[in-house]
Formats: C-alpha cells, structure tokens, sequence
C-alpha cells in the first residue's frame, strides 16, 4: 500500500510528489514530505532516506530540538555526550489540507510528541514557472506553539556541536559522482556560503541547479547550513548561535523559495531566476 500523496505540476508537467502520511520508523521523526522533485526535464533532484542519512526525506521541514524533542529524526546530540540514540522523536502529523491542487496546496499539521501537540503548523506551498528551463517552489511554513508552555527550539550547534545549526526548512539532493558546486551571491565554495547569511545560495550539480532564496525579512535573517563534500544538502538555521523561543500561543515564519532548473546557473542567471521567482 503506498503511502498517502498528491503530485504537484508546473507548466503542464509533473514536477513534485509531497507524501503526507508516510509509514516510516518512529526512529525517523515520521514527516510529510516533498519526493521526487524533478526538474521541468524531469532530473531528480531530491534524494529519499539515503544511506548515509536515513532520516533525510527530500524536501520540507524539520527541527532537531523543539523543547527536547527530536523532530529531525536519527540520532539526537547531548552536550558533552556526542550524538546518542534517545526515545525522543516526535511527529509531524498530516490533519487535512485548507486547499490543494496540481499548482499547490495549504496544509494544516500537528507536531506531536507522544499524545501531545506541541505545535500547529500551517504550510503553503505553491509552483510557478520561471523562464523557459525552471521553476519555483514556494514553501511558507507557520509554526504556532499550542503547549501552553513557551517552546525553545534548538540545533545540535545550540546544543554543543560547532557548524551544525540545521532545523528549518531542509532540501536534501541527491548524492552525485562528484559533488555540486556551491556559490552565493557574494561568496563561492562550502567553507564561504556556510553559517552565513545570504540573499541566496545555489547548488548545482550533473544537468541541475537549485537556488534557495529566503523570501522574507525574518528568513533571510536566518544564516544558511550547507554540505556539500559530506552529503548534498541545502537548510535553513532557525537555532545557529542561541536558541529560538516560541512564547506561549506566539507563531514563527519562514517563507523559502527555491528555483529548479536545468543546466547549470552562473551567478548571473541565479540572481536573474531568485528575483523573477520571489516576485512571482
């Protein structure tokens, strides 16, 4: 039986499958998901549950410390312990979507740990074409906290471990023979786009490149986790130095665009596509 699914188009193609209910192990911090993502020539771009990380599952958003709980999936690193296997994982739960069709959808979700909810998410995500050999994907994600509590959202970098400020909005791509070169918008290669803030950053890879772009004010405060050498992957850092506070019923916004295209991009035609693809 396949898990739960929409497909979503763009310029009259197929481009992206987002699951909603998928049946993964509890160890994997069980999520929707955006998997396959292709581009409009129909290269993958989206890798699922990879053997060097399991718990990556293509596109969407996950956070590795919300009050202690990991809804991140895998392993969960304590300060002065390392990474450790702890019965911590949460759930992102599918409850019914506000609207969906082949140009997008808005979701509502549940993230629950055990039988209780600690966060309602809304999540809209929509496509739109940009030029003749890409398009955009729109994802909005708003997370309320519902605990009643005030809820602080960490990272592993938050938590001890230097350079690993993931939790946010994730793309994981697919693992290559050689790996995606890396550029900014002033800045080129791994080391320099890492753990800084840009107006976007590109991954381009064997026929593709994606380009993500923080579409908001308060994204695009958030400095960017990349990997590159290691694993292909592309996120945002909700928690990169401090961790993030939730107040008591307050809501956290992130809006993220990210530009699909075939070929390979210079930066010129990066900055050309993130523009004309925020403005869409």
């Amino acid at each position: 039986m396949k898990p739960a699914s929409i497909e979503l188009c763009c310029a009259g193609r197929p481009v992206a499958r987002y699951v909603t209910r998928p049946e993964l192990d509890p160890r994997h911090s069980p999520r929707p998901y955006l998997h396959p993502v292709t581009t409009l020539g129909g290269v993958r771009v989206t890798e699922l549950m990879p053997e060097d990380h399991p718990h990556h599952l293509g596109a969407g958003v996950a956070v590795p410390d919300v009050a202690g709980h990991n809804f991140w999936g895998g392993r969960t690193f304590v300060r002065d312990h390392g990474p450790t296997a702890l019965d911590n994982h949460g759930e992102q739960r599918h409850d019914g979507f506000r609207r969906s069709g082949p140009g997008g959808f808005v979701e509502e979700l549940s993230w629950s740990a055990g039988d209780r909810v600690l966060l309602r998410e809304t999540r809209t995500v929509a496509t739109a074409e940009v030029g003749e050999a890409a398009w955009a994907l729109d994802l909005t994600f708003s997370l309320t906290d519902v605990s009643g509590e005030g809820l602080s959202l960490g990272s592993p970098a938050t938590n001890g471990r230097p350079g690993a400020a993931y939790g946010g909005f994730f793309w994981r791509a697919p693992r290559e023979a050689t790996a995606p070169e890396v550029f900014g918008a002033d800045a080129a290669g791994e080391r320099a786009v890492h753990g800084r803030r840009s107006d976007w950053v590109a991954l381009a890879g064997e026929g593709w490149t994606l380009v993500f772009a923080g579409a908001s004010e308060e994204t695009r405060r958030d400095p960017w986790f990349v990997r590159a050498a290691e694993y292909p992957g592309v996120g945002s850092s909700l928690a990169h130095a401090d961790r993030l506070v939730v107040a008591p019923g307050g809501t956290l916004v992130r809006r993220v665009v990210v530009v699909v295209a075939d070929g390979r991009l210079d930066r010129a035609g990066a900055t050309a596509a993130v523009r004309e693809a925020v403005a869409a």
